[in-house]
């Protein structure tokens, strides 16, 4: 069914109600928690322990940490770092800490010392809840961040921290929800920091609510689903597709906490019956290699694909498996999704579909102008939505940088068709040109990724006395496989016949594994800088 009619009239009447107030632990998970027998999520870890808890039950444990925070002086607007894992205590500390209007900074669970001291000192956080593993990183820095006073473990008990399980039991179960503005902030998110230090991304507790866009509109999440986002709690993705965009929906999640394997995965969605799905490219690719016509996934009726655009023959394997259309979408830590391929709507393969309601979404020229359709330029959004950042927190020049005139610029590169849908080419740092030629790499990678001796591909730029730049790409092989010239060429070769000619890779590299970000995300940045370090 074409849903485009329906699309635009939702678009066109579509309008922002920001209420003075809002409160995404009063206004979301307390209203829901009303339904006692009404499920949040279920918890399942690595071991095989499972768990399940209603919206009542987080509800009334947020009350109890809600109150533990307040004992130690927390207050309104203060800081306050969560080091943990996919565990219950993460949904449980995020709701307490913006019922009380803490400023909740979540942060992977990769990060090392250096990484935690720089968040430390940066927020000026005095508290910081952290899981029993990574309590002796958190020691190291001690004497480094003296401004951290408060130290609660979630786990076995350690020396020098207060027990999170402890302290909530003997915690009053009655908390006065702060009645905060919705325009107040609420969240801080780190960016990965591919270059330089991270930037602090400040969203206000009307960002919160805001997502009930991403999850209505793109995910297509409804009060009876039971959604899984295979993401880790490090980066805005996870708040936004674990927790905010689910819960403002009402639908039920799953809360998965260890390694993504792609098996396990497959498991997991036909175990549990899945009904709606988001998941990385990395995750799809490596699904559609499995045999999965093994695994009875009928429950499943919606797919998301996000972190990166989506390659259209991923997509084209997953349907011919399950006959379930993945929908590319499009957003930053900065945002709310901003583009999406909304349900119902015509999927283009490769595209990541059209502006989500609210959102003046163009393709903006190097002189500021709408680019003609075809035309790469910068993704800008226009004005300032409520689901836009507040700005990068404690740097006034970095956000006023990425904002010329009425349109915030992200710094990502893409164009649009005649009929409107935004096609992703690449970081504004990551477009490549050689001999006078714009190559995107991820139509490179796309490609790449056609040949079956190929698992993963970063595509970069490297330099040429001839070309300026040339393309390399970095290739993971699949099983089976072993690198040798004679592949070399057969990949260029592919490339060649699946795309223009003079995108090919003039040089391939064969790796065992590619950079990511703890959130998954390929650090092309690291590879190129790599390329133009060896000139």
């Amino acid at each position: 069914m074409d849903g485009s009619g329906e699309y635009e009239e939702i678009r066109r009447n579509f309008q922002w109600n920001v209420p003075d107030h809002f409160n995404f632990g009063r206004d979301v998970v307390d209203r829901y928690a009303s339904d006692r027998s009404k499920v949040a999520f279920f918890h399942e870890d690595a071991g095989g322990s499972t768990a399940k808890y209603t919206f009542w039950e987080v509800s009334r444990i947020s009350d109890r940490v809600g109150n533990v925070l307040r004992g130690l002086g927390v207050k309104s607007g203060e800081p306050v770092l969560l080091l943990l894992q996919n565990v219950p205590e993460w949904y449980f500390c995020m709701v307490a800490g913006i019922k009380i209007g803490a400023v909740m900074i979540p942060c992977s669970d990769q990060l090392r010392p250096k990484d935690l001291v720089y968040r430390a000192q940066h927020s000026g956080a005095r508290t910081i809840i952290g899981w029993d593993a990574k309590t002796g990183e958190v020691d190291q820095i001690r004497k480094e961040c003296p401004g951290l006073v408060n130290f609660l473990c979630v786990g076995e008990r350690k020396p020098g921290w207060l027990s999170f399980q402890e302290e909530s039991a003997k915690a009053s179960r009655v908390l006065a929800v702060r009645e905060g503005k919705a325009s107040e902030p609420a969240l801080v998110y780190y960016t990965s920091g591919t270059t330089g230090n991270p930037k602090a991304v400040m969203h206000s507790h009307f960002y919160t609510g805001a997502h009930w866009v991403t999850g209505k509109y793109w995910i297509d999440l409804k009060p009876t689903d039971l959604f899984w986002c295979i993401a880790g709690t490090g980066w805005a993705k996870a708040a936004w597709s674990v927790l905010f965009g689910p819960w403002n929906c009402g639908a039920a999640t799953l809360l998965y906490n260890a390694p993504f394997d792609a098996k396990k995965g497959l498991d997991l969605l036909e175990r549990y019956e899945i009904t709606v799905l988001c998941a990385p490219p990395t995750a799809y690719r490596a699904f559609v290699k499995e045999d999965l016509s093994r695994y009875d996934l009928s429950e499943l009726r919606h797919c998301v694909g996000a972190g990166e655009p989506l390659n259209p023959e991923v997509i084209k394997t997953w349907k011919e498996a399950y006959g379930l259309t993945i929908h590319d979408g499009y957003g930053q830590t900065e945002t709310i999704n901003l583009v999406a391929n909304y349900p119902g709507i015509p999927v283009k393969p490769g595209s990541m579909g059209l502006p989500t309601p609210g959102h003046d979404v163009a393709v903006i020229d190097d002189k500021g102008n709408e680019a003609p359709a075809g035309e790469i330029g910068e993704i800008a959004v226009k004005g300032k939505p409520p689901s836009l950042f507040m700005g990068y927190w404690k740097d006034e020049e970095k956000t006023r940088e990425c904002f010329r005139g009425e349109w915030y610029m992200t710094g990502d590169r893409a164009y649009r068709d005649e009929d409107g849908y935004f096609f992703f080419v690449g970081r504004g740092d990551d477009v490549i040109i050689s001999a006078g030629y714009r190559i995107g790499p991820f139509e490179v990678e796309s490609a790449l990724l056609e040949h079956p001796a190929v698992v993963e591909s970063a595509v970069v730029s490297s330099p040429d006395e001839l070309r300026g730049e040339i393309v390399k790409a970095y290739v993971v092989l699949r099983k089976g496989y072993e690198a040798s010239d004679a592949l070399k060429k057969e990949l260029q070769d592919h490339v060649k016949k699946v795309t223009a000619p003079y995108k090919y890779p003039r040089d391939i590299a064969f790796a065992k594994e590619l950079p990511k970000t703890s959130s998954g995300k390929i650090r092309r940045v690291e590879l190129r800088n790599a390329e133009w370090k060896r000139s």
